[in-house]
């Protein structure tokens, strides 16, 4: 963690109607990174690049609305200070589309696929907990094989932006194992539940 003291006293929980003014607080005006609002894998590309921004916001709330629990939030005290986004692999069409992401074998799993942290919190841990509570949250949702599709970084340092899916070392913290990688800098990654 460079240095940097972990932070302690972190608790997560999952995105629940409830906490949807969490997310946006967190998310703040630029969606978490450039009006994404974490819909980059959810939609076809020309609907999510036409509603970049706004149009992104009202459809993550929608989700986050109906009580899907897409995501979990990390809290230092009352203040939102990190997302992990899971859900289902089917959520996510993206996926079917990357030469590089494609699936593994026909085993049903939960895909993580985005992670943001608060800048003043980051590289202190937060994302190793925030992995840790997605595996949770799906298992306890019935799921068997988590999936997380981290950067290895090939600069140093990498910009934040770079490494929105996370870095392989936080997944191996959090109990990942590589599973494949057909792609220098796009190991996939599992966590086996049962």
């Amino acid at each position: 963690m460079n240095g940097v003291a972990a932070l302690s006293f972190v608790t997560y929980r999952p995105a629940t109607p409830s906490r949807w003014s969490d997310v946006d607080a967190l998310f703040g005006e630029r969606g978490a990174c450039g009006g994404c609002w974490c819909m980059v894998w959810r939609l076809p590309r020309q609907r999510w690049l036409a509603g970049k921004g706004a149009g992104n916001r009202r459809a993550l709330k929608r989700i986050v609305t109906a009580g899907r629990k897409p995501g979990v939030l990390a809290y230092l005290g009352r203040e939102p200070i990190g997302w992990c986004a899971i859900a289902p692999r089917q959520d996510y069409p993206a996926l079917e589309r990357s030469r590089v992401l494609k699936k593994i074998d026909d085993e049903p799993v939960w895909s993580i696929s985005c992670l943001f942290v608060a800048k003043p919190y980051r590289r202190r841990g937060v994302s190793v907990g925030l992995l840790k509570a997605a595996v949770d949250l799906a298992a306890r949702q019935g799921a068997h094989i988590v999936e997380g599709y981290p950067v290895e970084p090939t600069m140093a340092p990498t910009p934040d932006p770079f490494v929105w899916t996370g870095v392989p070392s936080a997944f191996r913290q959090a109990g990942f194992t590589e599973a494949i990688r057909r792609s220098r800098t796009r190991p996939i990654m599992r966590f086996q539940i049962r």
